[in-house]
């Protein structure tokens, strides 16, 4: 669907479709040996593809988000999607420009088929006989709804944290189809920490007693208590010191003294639970225990290169764009120069830039003038070289 756009940038009202894919009679192979006979993606798309089919770039959400990344549902709605400052006319991804797709990934739960999906075998929710996945399972389902959408050539592709991870994976794996790619706070493989919080999220889930191994649809308890405290959990390593101190310091939440009590006193443990009651209201707990696994097992040079980066990264021909803040210590900068390290030993067309931001993992989700800039003039570049051609 093609949203209205309004004067103010705004991408305007957008509405989410389903995409119900074409698969061959034995269902999709995923990398674990198993089957999905029947897969739906929800997508959103703005702007315009022309005739020539040249212009399109794909959006990939981190773990929790959505296809829902600019504009709005109802001009009531009070929040615009989830990077609605980067997308829409005259913004970084200028949709005067450019037809942008963003699609919910497999396995998630904001429409496309994932565990709380009704298994066609049984008329049931999937629940934890859904089979595992691995970003490589995403890249070939996205890869696969584009072409139902007409797509077969990226003018650009972009993801942040473990949309990175999968913009790593495209250009490894269908290195002729992308054009350039813009990787921004992710990494080449999850570092042993990372993959520790992931599992301390995952076992407060299925340690809650409403979990039931994961059959809890259609009860009216589930493991939310569980779900919070991994989003509690998942949120801290997404900011940093400094913008917690700066928001939050030590102070107490409507009272001046202590009341030595566990009560949740300080504002950064109001923060949290807050945190958390919104995660639980928009997002399934079996989704978030398979698509953190899909990350922890996601690692480009050992897909790739039989364990050396540099091997893998000697499929990669698009041009790329490899961003990182200095405050990220989920996947700290080192991380991402390590990409850089591997792409630059290929001699591939790759550019680095190490943003400065108090605001942690997340500051790619934060309005930010260079961080726009960046991508603009990146695009931009690409833009007017084939312009030229």
């Amino acid at each position: 669907m093609t949203p209205i756009i309004d004067e103010s940038g705004s991408a305007g009202i957008v509405k989410t479709s389903i995409l119900s894919l074409s698969l061959p009679p034995e269902g999709l192979l995923l990398e674990c040996g198993r089957t999905l006979g029947a897969i739906n993606i929800a997508y959103e798309t703005y702007g315009e593809l022309t005739p020539e089919r040249d212009n399109a770039i794909l959006v990939l959400h981190a773990l929790t988000g959505d296809a829902h990344v600019a504009g709005c549902h109802t001009p009531e709605d009070k929040k615009n999607g989830w990077w609605d400052f980067m997308i829409g006319p005259g913004k970084a991804f200028d949709t005067n420009r450019y037809f942008v797709v963003c699609t919910n990934i497999i396995g998630g739960c904001q429409g496309s088929t994932g565990p709380a999906s009704i298994n066609p075998a049984s008329g049931r929710p999937y629940g934890m006989t859904f089979p595992m996945l691995t970003i490589g399972d995403m890249v070939k389902v996205q890869k696969m709804a584009l072409a139902q959408l007409g797509i077969t050539q990226l003018f650009s592709m972009v993801g942040g944290s473990m949309g990175g991870m999968q913009v790593l994976e495209w250009i490894l794996r269908y290195p002729e189809m992308v054009r350039s790619a813009i990787m921004i706070a992710s990494t080449p493989k999850c570092s042993a920490q990372s993959i520790a919080f992931n599992e301390v999220g995952r076992q407060a889930i299925i340690t809650d007693p409403h979990w039931r191994n994961g059959e809890y649809y259609g009860s009216s308890a589930k493991p939310e208590t569980g779900l919070a405290i991994a989003r509690m959990i998942g949120h801290i390593t997404y900011l940093s010191e400094q913008s917690m101190n700066q928001k939050f310091g030590r102070r107490l939440q409507k009272r001046e003294e202590y009341s030595y009590e566990f009560t949740g006193e300080f504002e950064v443990e109001s923060y949290l639970h807050y945190q958390g009651l919104r995660f639980v209201q928009r997002f399934d707990a079996n989704s978030y225990l398979y698509l953190t696994k899909a990350m922890d097992y996601y690692d480009a040079a050992a897909d790739w290169g039989k364990g050396n980066l540099e091997a893998a990264c000697s499929r990669v021909k698009a041009k790329t764009l490899v961003m990182s803040f200095t405050s990220d210590w989920l996947f700290p900068s080192h991380q991402s120069k390590e990409l850089v390290k591997a792409l630059r030993q290929n001699n591939a067309d790759v550019s680095y830039v190490e943003l400065d931001s108090d605001y942690g993992h997340d500051a790619f989700l934060i309005p930010s003038a260079t961080l726009s800039r960046v991508v603009d003039s990146f695009l931009d570049n690409l833009y007017q070289e084939g312009e030229a051609e």
